[in-house]
């Protein structure tokens, strides 16, 4: 079955009957606007991403699943960096009137799948069609305490630089699907990243990240941003980078390029006071998540890049830029 023979409002009972209320949900999708109940004493945060096909995907290289899964990740990652506990959250979905059903239900399969995982509930949205492929956009809403939210303009000198897991898996996944490849540890970085929702929070909870940003531009770009937020400097030992094995065969020839530029690998990077270092390994210990101290923050501005020689590294690409 296709779309036009379903229908907006037969697409819109499909998706609805599929979806799970949740206690802070007052009125959920079927209304003209949704009615949320906060949580005593927390801000609301709102992060919106937007997935167009041709720019952030393509069906050539994804399964429906897949994607509807990252779609709702990459917006679960936003929170994270936050230390905000996602909530709830708005789908908005452009569709080609003869895109398939099927791949619609394998979507919102994906989508739900990972919202039910993470505790967040689809209270409504809006649909139409789309004369340039398939366009995603999502809205999702987290909750954290006023004094608990993390920002990336907290970041102070002498403060450790960090990040989790490893970088520029997402990357090297997708150099290898434009040479065809379909499956493997890069491949699913790229198209199944996982949102680092329960070390954000917990980082926030205890009080130990004082700036932090997700990774999905690249570590340059991104940890750009909080140096400029924060009015300060860094200085990056390009030998601490944590590289997966299968990234060091992937890029023998320099490991340092897709790792600083790549983007979309949605880990945190952060920074934290030297006396913490213990506790955040503790903490991480405990969540089975690997973190490494990849720098300092320094006075200044900009980012110093030195490789395990102590020579300086110059990026070609400071990381993924739409108009660029």
């Amino acid at each position: 079955m296709k779309l036009k023979d379903l229908g907006e409002f037969g697409l819109i009972d499909r998706i609805a009957r599929q979806v799970h209320k949740a206690p802070s949900v007052v009125l959920g999708i079927g209304d003209d606007a949704a009615a949320l109940a906060p949580t005593a004493e927390t801000l609301t945060l709102i992060t919106s991403d937007m997935l167009l096909d041709g720019v952030h995907f393509d069906l050539n290289f994804t399964d429906a699943k897949s994607l509807g899964r990252k779609s709702l990740s990459v917006n679960l990652s936003d929170l994270a960096a936050m230390g905000a506990t996602p909530r709830q959250f708005l789908l908005g979905i452009a569709l080609p009137k003869d895109f398939s059903t099927e791949l619609m239900d394998g979507f919102m399969a994906g989508v739900l799948e990972q919202a039910e995982r993470f505790g967040v509930t689809l209270v409504g949205g809006d649909t139409c069609s789309s004369r340039s492929g398939l366009v995603v956009s999502i809205t999702a809403l987290g909750e954290q305490r006023p004094e608990r939210v993390v920002k990336r303009s907290g970041a102070s000198v002498g403060e450790l630089v960090c990040v989790t897991g490893t970088v520029g898996d997402a990357a090297a996944g997708l150099e290898l699907l434009r040479q065809g490849v379909r499956e493997g540890f890069l491949v699913s970085r790229q198209l199944d990243p996982e949102p680092r929702i329960a070390v954000g929070v917990a980082l926030a909870d205890n009080g130990l990240a004082t700036a932090m940003i997700d990774v999905s531009d690249g570590v340059v770009a991104d940890l750009g941003h909080i140096c400029e937020l924060s009015g300060v400097g860094a200085r990056l030992q390009l030998g601490a980078l944590p590289f997966s094995d299968e990234y060091r065969t992937f890029c023998a020839d320099d490991p340092y390029a897709l790792g600083l530029s790549g983007g979309e690998d949605y880990e945190l990077l952060f920074c934290i006071k030297p006396k913490h270092r213990d506790a955040v390994a503790d903490l991480l210990a405990g969540f089975g998540v690997k973190f490494s101290v990849i720098g300092e923050v320094v006075k200044g501005e900009g980012i110093e890049l030195v490789t395990p020689d102590g020579a300086p590294y110059q990026v070609v690409q400071k990381g993924f830029d739409h108009f660029q």
